[in-house]
Formats: C-alpha cells, structure tokens, sequence
C-alpha cells in the first residue's frame, strides 16, 4: 500500500499540571486518486523559549499555495490555534471565515495561573477551487485583549498565534488512496509524559513511500527534553530539519524552512514502519527529561488532528433504505433499499451479502446481485414478513456485508458504516364499528337473500375511497371478497358480516348482522289435484321448509276431519284420516283448514280452499 500518514499536532508548552481535552475521532474520509498538501505560517516574532522581548503576535502572515499540475481540489480546511479561550472569526484573503468547531485544553501553569489554549478550523474548499495557487494572507486573529490581560502566559512564554490550510487533491496519475482525517484534542504533559493514539480504518496494502506528517503549535527548537514522536514503536525523524529527540522545533518539511515559530509543519517517510495487513496504526509521543542542571522540564504536547491518506484499493459497502411500505393489517414490509459503493477505492462484489434484523434479531437475508463499481450504487426490493411476536412498532436494521452471524466477508476501506436503521410502525387490524342488522324473510330452512349494500346506508360513503364485503375478519387479511354483495345468500342466523372502507393509509373495519326472521306464509285459495304437475297440492308458501314444526289440519263441510298433515306430509287432496276412505280424493269443494304454526309469534290460523279438477 502506497500509504501517506499526516499527523497534526497541536501545542508543546511547559510545565503543565492539568489539562482539558477531546479525544481524537474520525471527521472525514476521502477515496480516489488523492494527496494532501499543507502551507500556513506563523504569527510569532521569534521563538518563545529563546527571547522573552515581545508578547504581542504579528496581525497577518502570508503562505503560498503552488499546488501540482492538472490536479482537482476535492477539500481544503483552514485551521488556527492562539493562546487563550479561542477567536473564531478570522479572514483568509480578506474573506471572512468563521469556525466550525473549536477545540480548548486548559493547564494550571503554578503562579501564572489557569492557562487556556485553543485550535479552530473551517473548511474552505471553494475558496481554495476559486482562487487556486498564489498567495494566501491571514489575519483577523486577534488575542490582544487575552495576553493583554493573562500575563501568565507571556510570563511562561506560551504566547502564541499561527495558522495553516491543508488541500486534499485528485491527480489521475496517483495511485488510488485513502484520506481520513481526524479531529481532536488531546495532550501530554509532566505528569502524564507519553500519549497512544490509535488510529482504526486503516487497512495497508502496500507500504511503499508510507510518510507522515504533523502540525504542531508553541514548538520550541531549544526544548527537547525527552520528546519524542513515533508510529508503531519506531522513532521517526527526518535530519537534519528534524532529529529523533527534537520533532517540534518551528520547522516546515514542506518549504524545508526552520522559522515557523511555535509551530511545526514536517512529513516523514514511514514505509519501513507499517506493514501489509495492518489495520490500525498506533501513534505515541513522549516527553520529559532532565536538563544540563539536573533539573526535570517536559512540554506539553496538543494532539489537534490527524490525516492518513492509503494506497487502498478497496471497496466501502453503504446502505440506505428507501422506502418500507407497510399495508393495512398485513406484517409484510416491502423495503426499497439502495447499496452504495461510493467511499471507495475498488469494486463491491456481486453477491455481497445483506442482513435484516428486527430489533437485533435475524429475519431475512440476501445479496447484491451484480459488481457494484466505484461510486456506484445498486437498488434492490424486498418483502419481509415479520413474526407474530414481534411488537408493531420495532427498528428495522439492514447491514451489507453481514452473512446474517454479525461477520463480514469484504475487506472494505471502512468497517463501521455498513448498516442502517429504520423505525417502522405497523398498521394493525382496526377495530370494527357495529351496525344495525339487515332483517329478511326466512326463505325456507333459515335461508334469506340480502342485498348487502343496504348496510351502507348508514355510512358516510364519501369518506372512502372503496368499499368491499367480507364473511370473516380472516378474509379480510387474505382478501377473500364476497363477490355476489347485491344478492347475497345467507342460511345462518345470525350472521356478521364485515366491510373494509379504504381510506388514505388503511381502512375503517364495518360489521353488521344478517338476521332471518320467519315471516307469515302465504295461503292460496284453491289447487287441483289432477296430477298434471301443476297446482297439484296445498302449497302454503313459506311454511314447509320455514315452519317446521306446523301442523295442518283439514276438515271437510260438515266439520270432519279428513287430512292432518306436517312439514313432511303435504295435502294433495287425499284423505287421511277417518277409518274409510283413505288415500281417496276428495271430490270438488270448499275445505276448511286450521293451520298450527307452532311459532309464538303467530296465532294458529283458519280459512277455506277450494278444490277443483
């Protein structure tokens, strides 16, 4: 891996006891055929610990920017750092440029007192695309006031001011490489004399030409007492600008200049101080020690940021959810999902695997389907159902490269953005709102025929966009539809029926009875008995297969019984009853009847038929 580490560092200042500071993490990353460039300058007029003459910082500095031939400026950060609580409004080229964050660390300096010390920084990438190479002048950071009325810092000589823009480039004849940059503030001091910091995302496939680089403010050339930086356990040094015991000492590898006063600005080949297959590299700087008298002097170290750049050719698997549509009182999901191989140096192979989790437990997997290239990026659909005991509100998580067990199979260029997380809310089965029954006439064995659509009588259609009929709540989530809704068939009683009203996002659940009542039979007046196959018996509609417990009985004109009969036993005209002539046919006449419907909502009835041949 053709790997280039810049390492900034921020502050070296003496006799510290206590401080305040924020660990260093990950700001950002850069893949593609990229480098990094560095100018700035200070504000100091000499270097502190070698005259105590002056205490006030010069108002501006200028750097120039002489970046190579036929390269693209992809970011560009401006970063500042002062004695006291921080100044956040500065200019570049007379622009205003105005902080994005800005770090702090403290130390208690014994009789000068409480000590504050800051960096800021702001990206300034169109300033830089605008106005290219030239001349780039500083000012605006005033810490007057602050050193006016702090002695203490003069006093300890940490008074300081100074600036440095760092560019981030795309040369199409570099190797493809890998930029991360972090952000932090962290320190040693004389009590706490050495400092690790390890930096992860690394991943080194070649280590030729490797280097790093470091910025560093308040460094003094005079003191080097136990000081020391190194990658990996090596010392690294770069003689004679910069020698194994005295890496902060107010020099600029990049212009190979020794007047950067208070800060330092130096690249190092490390090549010989990585290896293919490293995945992190461990930074430590020491100091303390004693000088010519016998006396113990340390520095205080500021670690204020740090670049690496890889020769990594590797890809960056992302993913992002779309969208996840959830249907009324249904537990499938179909998720539109997109895996992204933007952050990257290599292509993403097909086959890649994915993992659904639903809070944290395995549901589905699947896979990309085809190699997805550089900056490129691959949208898939898939429908998930989710497990009864699983809650309606849950957080949906999708991971690439993840083969369900937590484990990837990718050497990718960052291994912590694989997933993402999406809340999803499923709709449940609404409750249903009840209506009055339908009631209709027993059609015989507790049959009846509804128009169902009768119900929506008592609904405010136009607040839905459809309307359906279901026999079953079950039928409603696999949408079994009652298709015949106008005429409708129904031997239950009761029976509920249920309509879905759709609305924007789900549906308004309906239910109502279909209620059977018997209803009175309707008695003819007369029928003929002749076996012609029409109007052959007494046929007293609604009565056989609906009154099923009736009796009829017949009497002739003189008030004789001749004919009892049921629900199985209809009159064709026969006599029955009496000790003669059974199973003859009356002859031609009026008959009376009485009819026993055996049912408490009616009385028994009586009347005449006629019959004739």
């Amino acid at each position: 891996m053709n790997r280039v580490l810049f390492f900034f560092i921020g502050l070296i200042l003496v006799f510290i006891s206590k401080t305040n500071a924020q660990d260093i993490s990950l700001f950002q990353q850069f893949n593609g055929r990229y480098d990094y460039l560095a100018i700035g300058n200070t504000l100091n007029q000499a270097e502190n610990n070698l005259s105590q003459a002056f205490c006030e910082t010069l108002p501006s500095s200028d750097a120039t920017l002489t970046l190579p031939t036929n390269t693209t400026v992809i970011a560009a950060y401006l970063f500042w750092s002062g004695s006291g609580s921080g100044d956040t409004e500065v200019n570049l080229n007379t622009l205003p440029i105005t902080a994005e964050d800005t770090f702090t660390v403290e130390f208690d300096a014994g009789f000068n007192g409480l000590l504050t010390y800051f960096a800021s920084y702001a990206e300034i990438t169109n300033q830089i695309i605008t106005e290219g190479n030239g001349n780039y002048t500083f000012e605006g950071l005033d810490i007057s006031d602050v050193l006016a009325n702090t002695p203490g810092y003069c006093n300890n000589r940490t008074n300081y001011a100074g600036w440095s823009i760092y560019i981030i480039y795309e040369d199409d004849t570099l190797p493809l490489n890998q930029v991360n940059l972090f952000l932090g503030l962290e320190i040693i001091n004389s009590t706490e004399q050495e400092k690790t910091i390890i930096l992860e995302n690394v991943n080194v496939l070649d280590n030729n030409n490797a280097k790093i680089g470091f910025l560093a403010w308040e460094g003094d050339n005079a003191l080097n007492f136990g000081e020391s930086l190194s990658i990996n356990g090596n010392i690294l040094s770069n003689p004679p600008l910069n020698l194994p015991n005295n890496a902060f000492n107010g020099s600029n590898s990049f212009t190979n200049a020794t007047n950067f006063y208070n800060a330092d600005l130096d690249v190092y080949n490390i090549e010989n101080n990585i290896q293919i297959g490293d995945t992190q590299v461990e930074i430590s700087l020491t100091t303390g020690g004693l000088d010519i008298n016998g006396v113990f002097r340390a520095d205080l170290i500021i670690i204020n940021n740090i670049i690496t750049v890889l020769n990594s050719q590797l890809p960056d698997a992302t993913i992002i959810v779309n969208t996840a549509e959830k249907a009324c009182a249904n537990r499938e999901v179909t998720i539109e999902f997109t895996v992204l191989n933007t952050n990257s140096t290599a292509t993403l192979p097909a086959n890649t695997p994915i993992a659904f989790y639903v809070d944290g437990i395995l549901i589905e997997q699947s896979q990309t389907t085809n190699d997805i290239p550089i900056d490129g990026q691959e949208t898939y659909q898939i429908t998930i159902e989710i497990p009864e005991n699983i809650p309606d509100d849950f957080t949906l998580q999708l991971v690439v490269d993840d083969d369900g067990t937590g484990t990837g199979i990718i050497t990718e260029t960052t291994e912590n953005n694989n997933d993402t997380f999406e809340t999803i809310q499923l709709i449940p089965l609404p409750q249903t709102i009840s209506l009055a029954p339908i009631l209709n006439c027993n059609e015989g064995f507790n049959t009846a025929t509804y128009d169902l659509t009768d119900a929506l009588l008592q609904i405010d259609q136009t607040q839905y966009l459809n309307i359906d009929f279901f026999e079953t709540l079950e039928a409603i989530l696999t949408n079994t539809q009652i298709t015949n809704s106008t005429n409708y068939q129904s031997n239950l009683t009761p029976q509920t029926v249920f309509i879905t009203a759709e609305t924007d996002l789900c549906f308004d659940i309906f239910q109502f009875e279909l209620l059977t009542e018997n209803c009175p039979p309707h008695i003819p007046q007369g029928f003929s008995p002749n076996n012609d196959s029409f109007n052959d018996f007494f046929n007293i509609q609604g009565l056989y297969s609906v009154f099923e417990n009736h009796e009829l009985l017949i009497y002739n004109r003189y008030g004789t019984l001749i004919f009892e009969g049921d629900a199985n036993t209809k009159w064709y005209g026969q006599i029955n009853e009496g000790l003669t002539n059974q199973n003859k046919i009356v002859p031609v006449g009026t008959y009376f009847y009485v009819l026993n419907l055996k049912d408490s909502n009616y009385n028994v009835q009586t009347g005449w038929v006629y019959v004739n041949y």
